[in-house]
C-alpha cells in the first residue's frame, strides 16, 4: 500500500545576501559628519580625543587643616575625599580599618571633637579646625589606654579587623554616660559589627573600662 503525502509548497532556500555578515556590518558602519550611521540607525559620535580632554581636569579639590592625635596637619584633597581615605592615604593613619565603606558597621568609628562619627561617610572638607582622636592617639606612649587594656583582659577580639572601631566607639559611649548596664551598653555600641561574634566579652571589657567591673 502507498501513502501519498499531501503537497508542500517548496521554501526557497535562505538568500545568503539576505543577513549581512559581521563584514558587511562593519563596511556600512560610518561617520558622516560627526554622526555615526550604522546599519542606518543614527547616532551622535564622540569627538575624537574628549575623553582624554575630561580626565585631564582635575577634580574639585579644597585646603583643610586639622589636628589628628594632637598634630597639626594641612592638606589638599579631593572634596569627595572621606575622612577615613584621609587617614590611611594621606596620613598613613592605618588603624581606622575599612569594611562595609557605607556606614553600616562601625569599623571605622573615630573621634571627632569628642564624639564618635562613622569615618567612611564624613568629608574630611568638612572637618576645618576639628579635633579627631583614632585608635594610634589612644595609648600614652607604651602604656594602653584603659579600654585597649580591657579589651585585652577580657580577651575581647577574635581577627581584631572591626576592634580598633570597637574601642574607640566604646570610647565615646563612656564619654556619653551610656554604660548604666549590659544592656545599655549593648544598645549604644549596636553600630558596630563583630563578625567572629565576640559581643559578650567585649560588653565585659566596656564595662571593666568604666569601672562597673
Amino acid at each position: 500500500m502507498t501513502t501519498e503525502l499531501p503537497d508542500v509548497p517548496a521554501v526557497p532556500p535562505e538568500d545568503p545576501l539576505s543577513k549581512p555578515s559581521r563584514r558587511t556590518f562593519i563596511a556600512t558602519a560610518s561617520t558622516i559628519g560627526g554622526v555615526v550611521v550604522v546599519g542606518g540607525l543614527m547616532a551622535d559620535a564622540v569627538p575624537f580625543g574628549a575623553d582624554d580632554a575630561a580626565a585631564a581636569d582635575p577634580p574639585p579639590s579644597s585646603r583643610v587643616s586639622l589636628s589628628v592625635n594632637g598634630e597639626r596637619y594641612t592638606v589638599t584633597v579631593d572634596n569627595r575625599t572621606s575622612l577615613l581615605d584621609l587617614l590611611r592615604e594621606h596620613l598613613r593613619l592605618t588603624g581606622s580599618k575599612k569594611g562595609c565603606n557605607a556606614g553600616a558597621c562601625g569599623t571605622c568609628t573615630v573621634l571627632v571633637d569628642g564624639r564618635r562619627v562613622t569615618s567612611c561617610l564624613t568629608l574630611a572638607v568638612r572637618l576645618e579646625g576639628a579635633e579627631v582622636t583614632t585608635i594610634e592617639g589612644l595609648a600614652d606612649g607604651d602604656r594602653l589606654h584603659p579600654l585597649q587594656q580591657a579589651f585585652v583582659d577580657q580577651d575581647a577580639f577574635q581577627c581584631g579587623f572591626c576592634t580598633p572601631g570597637q574601642i574607640m566607639s566604646a570610647v565615646g559611649c563612656i564619654r556619653e554616660g551610656h554604660t548604666g548596664s549590659a544592656e545599655e551598653i549593648r544598645e549604644w555600641m549596636s553600630g558596630n559589627i563583630c563578625r567572629c561574634g565576640s559581643y559578650v566579652k567585649i560588653v565585659r571589657a566596656v564595662e571593666q573600662a568604666a569601672g562597673r567591673r
